[in-house]
Order: C-alpha cells, then structure tokens, then sequence
C-alpha cells in the first residue's frame, strides 16, 4: 500500500494534489496521513469521507464515475484515512489517465482534500 503525506489547511480552499497508478485487476489501496499547517496530525474524529474517479471532467462532459473508492478513518484522530478499491472494481477499468478527488466533511461542510491524476495500467499476464 502507497502511502502519501499530506498539509491540510480547511480555510485555503485548496486541495493538496497527488498522482496515483491502478494496476487493473489487483487489489488498490492509499493511505493518506493529514497534518495541520501547525504540523500535527490533523484530527478527523467524526468525519465522513468520499472519492470517486472519473475518465473525464472537461466542460460539457456527460462522463459518469468510472469507480466509487471506500473511504475509511484508519486513524482519525491521528489524521490517517485509506482509500481503496478491490480487485473486482479495477479489473473492469479501462486503461488511461483518469481524473480523481476525495471529499471529506464535517457536519455540512465538505472540503476536496486531495485530487489528481490517476494512471490505470492494464494487466499483461494471466495467473497459472
């Protein structure tokens, strides 16, 4: 599992950008450990969180999500969520470039985190 370091300011506006790479037909997973702009680890306790990814969010697009991620607090309050998607979901993946972000909120305010490019590469080999 990939792991990314990330600064989270709620009042920048301005999501913190990452590129991530999805092997099609294997298990993906992302953890993402958030600090505060003071550099302590930024505290999530009842939060929700959300991503998706999309091929495609060019104006005038009728592109539709091309997979829903889980999101999961492993440690809120030590600001440390994981986002995944099993193999059953990237095996049905087209290759390419695709566009993601993930969401989190608290109460009714919801803040884009992180977003970026994915790379889904497709699988050569066949298990024996």
């Amino acid at each position: 599992m990939a792991s990314q370091n990330i600064t989270f300011d709620p009042d920048a506006g301005v999501p913190v950008a990452r590129n991530l790479t999805i092997n099609t037909g294997s298990d993906f997973s992302t953890q993402f450990t958030v600090v505060s702009t003071a550099s302590s680890a930024f505290n999530f306790t009842d939060w929700t969180g959300s991503a998706q990814m999309a091929k495609s969010v060019s104006i005038g697009s009728s592109s539709y999500p091309a997979a829903t991620f889980n999101v999961g607090f492993t440690s809120a309050a030590g600001g440390v969520f994981k986002v995944s998607l099993g193999s059953t979901d990237t095996r049905s993946l087209s290759e390419g470039r695709y566009v993601y972000n993930v969401l989190v909120s608290s109460g009714s305010t919801v803040y884009n985190i992180v977003n970026g490019n994915i790379m889904v590469i497709p699988g050569i080999s066949s298990a024996p």
